[in-house]
């Protein structure tokens, strides 16, 4: 009785699966930090799995970009450096500009009214000072945008690539005077798709992202002459 017990309390093991998405999300989320080790026996442990599902993970985590092996030191969670964070931008700039115009092509009534409702809600965050708020309304905006531009390339790519910058944990919203210029920025984003205007919607985001690579490289600047 006892040994059922505590076969019942006994925690089921992570499938291969799960435990590559488990370490994804401790990755993303923070818990792993950049430079951290990525020691096997402690993540056989940790995960209940197997070493060699634990060294199927840590593969797909290196072709995802957030690992890396170092030769006779092994796996570490990959650092994003700030010339790094710029050049994902200048890639998510040809992106997201793309799929801006496809949205354009594609938006319909109802999806113009998210739109303007994202921007709404970003506009009543910076109003109360709330920046970290109007940032993830801003995500929420570049995501909308590039589900209606069914271009699912585009979407794939800019989703490894914000895998990236999210552990780079810079929002560029909190340089000074940066929200305003955000806010207009995404404003005549959202206006060019509302109009059905592909080339003005690209345009747009493309200006808007390149401002947001400006933004970081002064912000950058600024910090290594402090």
């Amino acid at each position: 009785m006892r040994g059922g017990q505590r076969g019942a309390r006994a925690r089921t093991p992570l499938s291969g699966e799960e435990a590559y998405a488990s370490l994804r999300r401790a990755i993303l989320d923070g818990h792993l930090e950049p430079n951290e080790r990525l020691v096997e026996a402690d993540l056989v442990r940790r995960l209940g799995v197997s070493r060699a599902a634990v060294r199927a993970a840590i593969m797909r985590l290196v072709h995802d970009g957030l690992v890396e092996h170092e030769r006779n030191r092994g796996a570490k969670v990959r650092r994003v450096d700030e010339q790094e964070a710029v050049e994902i931008l200048q890639a998510r700039a040809a992106l997201e500009a793309l799929a801006a115009r496809e949205a354009a092509r594609h938006a319909e009534e109802r999806d113009v009214a998210e739109l303007r409702e994202l921007l709404a809600g970003m506009r009543e965050q910076l109003a109360s000072g709330d920046l970290l708020a109007a940032s993830d309304r801003n995500a929420l905006l570049h995501a909308r945008i590039l589900e209606l531009s069914r271009h699912g390339t585009a979407r794939r790519l800019v989703a490894s690539l914000n895998s990236q910058l999210v552990r780079f944990q810079y929002r560029t919203i909190l340089v000074p005077g940066r929200a305003e210029k955000s806010l207009a920025e995404h404003t005549a984003i959202v206006e060019a798709i509302a109009a059905g205007d592909p080339q003005a919607a690209e345009e747009e985001m493309r200006r808007h992202l390149g401002h947001v690579a400006e933004a970081l490289r002064a912000s950058l600047r600024d910090q290594a002459a402090a």
